[in-house]
C-alpha cells in the first residue's frame, strides 16, 4: 500500500508532503495517522531544524474525508495531529499547494508560518453540511482576526488569498511562480535561529500577555536572563564578535 505521506529531508528542512490527491489530501484516518507518525520523527531528529508541511495535486487540503465520516467508526485523531504541530518545538511553515477548506485550515492555522500562492481560495464549510467548525476554531482563532473568522465560519462563504493574508490566515500570498522562493526565504532564515532559542521564541506570543504587565515583565524578565546565560546566547555572542557564523547553522 502506497504511503499517504512522504517526507525528504535536506539542509536541516525537513519536507512533510501529504500526498493522497485522489481525495484532495482530505483528513481521512490513515492520512491522519501516518502525518502524525512522520511528523513525530521528524520533532526528534536532531539533524531537522525546520519542517515543511505541503501537498501534492491541486488541493493542499479538503478538510475531512466525508466518505469516511458518513461510513461511521472511529474520527481521526485531529486534535492529537494539530496539538503536535502548535507544540512542536521546531517551526513549522505551511507550503500551501493549492486551495484549502475546513479542517485543512486547521492544518494551516497550527503551522507557526503560511505561504500560499495567490490563486488560492479558502473556505470554512461547515456549517453548510450541518456541523461545525469545532476543533479547528482552537487553532484558527488563536492565528486569525476574530471578527473576520466569525464571519467565515457562519457564512461558508470562499474568499481568496489576499483576503486571507489581511485576516492573518496566511503570512504571504506570492504567485505561483514565487512559491518555493518564498518559502526558502523564511525557512533559509529560522535555519540562522538557535534551535533552542526558536522554540522558546515560538512560545513567547502565547505567554504574553498574561494577567497584567507587571506579571508579564517579571516572567520575561526571568526567561531573559535565563537565555542570556544559556550555552546558545554564548555561542551567538561569540559568533557576532568575531563575525563568523554560530555553530548551529548547516
Amino acid at each position: 500500500m502506497e504511503p499517504l505521506v512522504r517526507l525528504t529531508a535536506e539542509g536541516g528542512v525537513a519536507t512533510v508532503t501529504l500526498d493522497s490527491p485522489r481525495n484532495r489530501n482530505a483528513l481521512s484516518s490513515r492520512l491522519v495517522a501516518e502525518l502524525r507518525e512522520t511528523l513525530t520523527a521528524v520533532t526528534a531528529d536532531d539533524s531537522v531544524r525546520v519542517v515543511v508541511l505541503t501537498g501534492t495535486g491541486p488541493v493542499f487540503c479538503a478538510g475531512a474525508d466525508l466518505k469516511e465520516q458518513r461510513a461511521g467508526g472511529a474520527p481521526p485523531d485531529v486534535p492529537g495531529l494539530l496539538t503536535l504541530i502548535w507544540e512542536s518545538p521546531k517551526p513549522v511553515v505551511a507550503r500551501l499547494n493549492g486551495p484549502a477548506r475546513a479542517g485543512g485550515l486547521g492544518l494551516v492555522t497550527a503551522c507557526d508560518i503560511a505561504v500560499g500562492p495567490d490563486t488560492a481560495t479558502f473556505a470554512f464549510s461547515e456549517v453548510r453540511l450541518g456541523v461545525v467548525p469545532a476543533m479547528i476554531a482552537v487553532t484558527c482563532l488563536r492565528r486569525m482576526e476574530p471578527r473576520a473568522t466569525a464571519e467565515y465560519f457562519l457564512t461558508g462563504e470562499v474568499f481568496d488569498a489576499r483576503r486571507a493574508q489581511e485576516i492573518g490566515l496566511l503570512n504571504r500570498a506570492v504567485r505561483p511562480e514565487e512559491l518555493d522562493a518564498a518559502v526558502a526565504h523564511y525557512t533559509g532564515m529560522l535555519l540562522r535561529g538557535a534551535p533552542e532559542a526558536l522554540a522558546v521564541a515560538k512560545r513567547l506570543p502565547r505567554m504574553v500577555p498574561g494577567a497584567s504587565v507587571a506579571e508579564d515583565f517579571a516572567r520575561m524578565a526571568e526567561l531573559s536572563a535565563e537565555r542570556f546565560a544559556s550555552e546558545e546566547a554564548q555561542e551567538g555572542i561569540a559568533a557576532f564578535l568575531e563575525k563568523r557564523d554560530p555553530r548551529w547553522i548547516p
